[in-house]
């Protein structure tokens, strides 16, 4: 089935020029031109992935991404410019899952869409050795269809989110340092910092406690790392 891309960008040539290289390449795509139509859209019909520009009138990309994420985990990719780089690390830690500075080669970006997507698809499958759900105690991961469940409350996660708390579920008791959960979560092309993985296990753990204000399944081992505690 083709891949459905909401596209999000107040320049018209940006627009016009990465529908059609995205529709080349098979992908639907759907066009918005500021935050505030994009969110209506995308929460009436949820794409496959969003690819958003940062600055927009009446609403902006970090707004949207802010927005999205009380309502879904769609894959999230920002388009920033060269002096955004406040805005890219802002969007990591909100749950953005790339991001593409302009100017970018259309090749590129076809690139880091497929990389998201591969993500969101298989890469939690490939890294739990080819078992389709992972149980420990009241953790359920399920990725072929990408879900959590906590005694048996659904947790929605990003693929970012899905992807350290998998992990770190893979081997329950075991320290992993936030560049072992970096490299799990991320491409080799994204830089992120300590404080990026910290925030992502911030926004895991409120997620789970939403469900279960008891839950303290991620223990903090201070200047090491986190480790996933079976209960």
């Amino acid at each position: 089935m083709t891949a459905s891309i909401a596209l999000i960008d107040d320049d018209e040539n940006i627009l016009t020029s990465v529908s059609i290289a995205l529709e080349a390449e098979g992908y639907g795509v759907r066009t918005f031109t500021d935050g505030s139509s994009a969110l209506d859209g995308i929460l009436a019909k949820s794409p496959d992935l969003v690819l958003s520009d940062v600055k927009m009138p009446r609403m902006d990309g970090v707004e949207l991404l802010r927005r999205l994420r009380a309502e879904s985990s769609v894959p999230f990719i920002f388009l920033t410019s060269k002096d955004e780089e406040i805005d890219e690390m802002l969007g990591l830690t909100m749950g953005a899952d790339d991001y593409v500075k302009k100017p970018f080669s259309q090749r590129l970006l076809l690139e880091r869409i497929k990389s998201v997507l591969r993500r969101a698809t298989s890469a939690p499958q490939e890294e739990a050795g080819g078992s389709e759900v992972l149980r420990r105690g009241s953790l359920t991961l399920d990725a072929p269809r990408h879900a959590c469940a906590w005694k048996g409350s659904e947790v929605t996660l990003t693929v970012t989110e899905f992807l350290i708390l998998q992990s770190l579920a893979n081997r329950p008791g075991f320290v992993k340092s936030r560049d072992s959960l970096m490299d799990a979560a991320y491409d080799d092309e994204i830089y992120v910092d300590d404080r990026t993985i910290d925030s992502h296990i911030k926004r895991i753990r409120k997620k789970f406690r939403q469900v279960d204000p008891a839950f303290d399944g991620i223990e903090t081992l201070y200047g090491v790392g986190y480790k996933y505690k079976t209960d």
